[in-house]
């Protein structure tokens, strides 16, 4: 396993010949600011840089400590969204396309950290599975053209989706989206797999461009602080001090993921360590059947009414 130190040079011995465009779902704090930080400090502040979220003032907060572009017509941005929602991501998406022809590096980390049972959006969605699972496939399956358009012009064209790759069970096919069976247990086996599944039948439709499922490990962020369960914020004042030896600061699990996702192949499925390394397929739970029904139940439930 390389050390950090490699690690860190590695990341910053990416070199890329065009101003990349890389977009972070759910970069206003833990990981996902994290990796975005970590890109931004190797590109020297020269790519493109959307951080999308629902707080704006702890995303001005880190794009105002972001390295300045020096390359002319570069900009580092915020884009409001709450991602529960996917009609809310469908218009945000739109409007990216509009504007940005083409995406090379696609992250999305957002999280949410309860031990409510279901709540369905108006949606018909569950709010923890719509955050794990739906949203992000909606991200990769809306902004596919921009990415597909970076492939074609022969630049990096990679999707990484942080969440717990290597950490899930076997799916009930006859009960996709938990309706019936929903438990907190059940929903932490399933999401996973959801992930891996959908990821690698993005893959399978869109050779040349790269799709990784990562998992971070433990690491220091402000989810238990931020819980919408009162246990969960108290618990945040003891937990992260008795486990500190056992953790990887944000900053680090940063270098390490950004590490994963920059060295994954081309055009392939690929799962990511918590220390960037390739986990290959252990504890994968799919086959070709799985990843068709899951496919066609969340072309269904991420369909937005016009």
């Amino acid at each position: 396993m390389p050390s950090l130190a490699a690690i860190r040079a590695s990341n910053a011995a990416f070199v890329p010949a065009y101003a990349p465009v890389a977009i972070f779902v759910g970069g206003t704090s833990g990981l996902g600011q994290g990796i975005a930080e970590a890109f931004a400090r190797h590109v020297k502040g020269n790519a493109h840089i959307v951080i999308i979220g629902r707080n704006r003032a702890a995303a001005d907060s880190i794009l105002s400590q972001l390295p300045k572009p020096t390359v002319a017509g570069i900009t580092h941005e915020f884009v409001q969204c709450d991602v529960t929602k996917m009609k809310n991501i469908q218009s945000v998406t739109k409007e990216l396309l509009t504007r940005i022809p083409k995406i090379n590096f696609l992250v999305m980390t957002p999280g949410i950290m309860t031990t409510k049972g279901r709540e369905e959006t108006d949606e018909g969605i569950d709010r923890k599975m719509a955050i794990h699972y739906y949203a992000r496939w909606k991200f990769t399956n809306d902004l596919m053209p921009a990415l597909l358009k970076a492939k074609a012009d022969g630049e990096d064209a990679k999707v990484m989706s942080v969440f717990a790759a290597g950490k899930g069970g076997e799916i009930d096919l006859d009960d996709i989206g938990l309706k019936k069976t929903y438990s907190l247990s059940t929903v932490a086996l399933q999401t996973p797999t959801y992930n891996d599944l959908a990821l690698e039948e993005f893959a399978v439709r869109n050779p040349g461009i790269n799709f990784s499922h990562a998992y971070p490990g433990a690491v220091r962020t402000g989810l238990l602080s931020s819980s919408e369960t009162p246990l969960l914020r108290a618990a945040s004042y003891i937990i992260p001090a008795l486990t500190y030896p056992f953790t990887t600061s944000q900053v680090d699990a940063g270098e390490y993921l950004l590490h994963g996702m920059l060295n994954t192949s081309k055009g392939a499925f690929s799962r990511i360590g918590s220390r960037g390394e390739d986990i290959g397929m252990s504890r994968y739970f799919g086959s070709e059947e799985a990843r068709r029904r899951l496919w066609e139940h969340t072309v269904k439930a991420t369909q937005v009414s016009s």
